[in-house]
């Protein structure tokens, strides 16, 4: 077991196979202080993912649900999960968030063209937590099928749900529907006292953070519509 500093909660972990070693590598801690979060997958708990999902390797089993179990008791502290590209400019995070497929982490890319310095703090499923009482994005190891993450949290601006068009426009929505969008595109916990507490944390984000629905191609253009409609509302 080790210690990892992942979103500003210290998670003690066992880990064994290279793709969850590789990507929690940045994130050891080296200090002595007690852990958050403790989690433990053991062979035999693996082992059964594994046959219940023979598509998926051991070794993809123990990346997944070690994600799973860390953001499962993020709520605990504030926090949640969030199905979505994060990227950073002028020192603010902005998230895209959509269903597989949709291009979240081909309208990131084109912010790193169109703006020097701009780059992806995580590309799949970054942390969003209220950190006394300010809203930020974080970098985790849990980045999907890429090593698109850095151990960093910043300041988060705002969450753009993301639809393909032809052209380019934005327009934020209400509490109301952001929520519901919200709700799609993260971890549900199945217990009732841990929902309750992620619509808490919810609740009181949607008051801090502004949300958004950009209707976007795949021009450069996307990029500056949505950091002007982001920046100038």
């Amino acid at each position: 077991m080790s210690l990892y500093k992942i979103a500003g909660v210290t998670a003690e972990m066992n880990l064994r196979y290279p793709k969850a070693l590789r990507q929690s590598a940045e994130y050891i801690s080296d200090s002595n202080e007690k852990a958050d979060i403790i989690i433990n997958l053991t062979d035999e708990f693996l082992k059964a993912r594994h046959e219940e999902n023979p598509h998926l390797s051991i070794e993809d089993c123990e990346y997944i649900w070690m994600g799973s179990d860390f953001y499962e008791a993020l709520p605990e502290f504030n926090g949640f999960m969030l199905h979505a590209s994060a990227v950073v400019y002028n020192d603010m995070a902005f998230l895209f968030s959509a269903p597989s497929g949709t291009g979240k982490s081909t309208h990131t890319q084109l912010w790193l063209k169109a703006f020097d310095g701009a780059y992806i703090l995580n590309d799949d499923k970054p942390a969003i937590r209220l950190v006394n009482g300010k809203a930020y994005a974080f970098g985790t190891p849990f980045s999907g099928k890429t090593d698109l993450n850095v151990n960093k949290g910043v300041a988060l601006k705002g969450i753009c749900m993301v639809e393909r068009a032809a052209e380019n426009r934005i327009e934020r929505v209400s509490p109301e529907e952001a929520l519901f969008g919200i709700l799609n595109q993260t971890l549900r916990p199945s217990d009732e006292a841990k929902m309750d507490k992620l619509l808490n944390v919810l609740d009181r984000l949607l008051a801090e953070v502004p949300v958004y629905r950009l209707y976007c191609n795949m021009s450069l253009d996307a990029a500056k519509t949505a950091y002007k409609g982001m920046t100038e509302a």
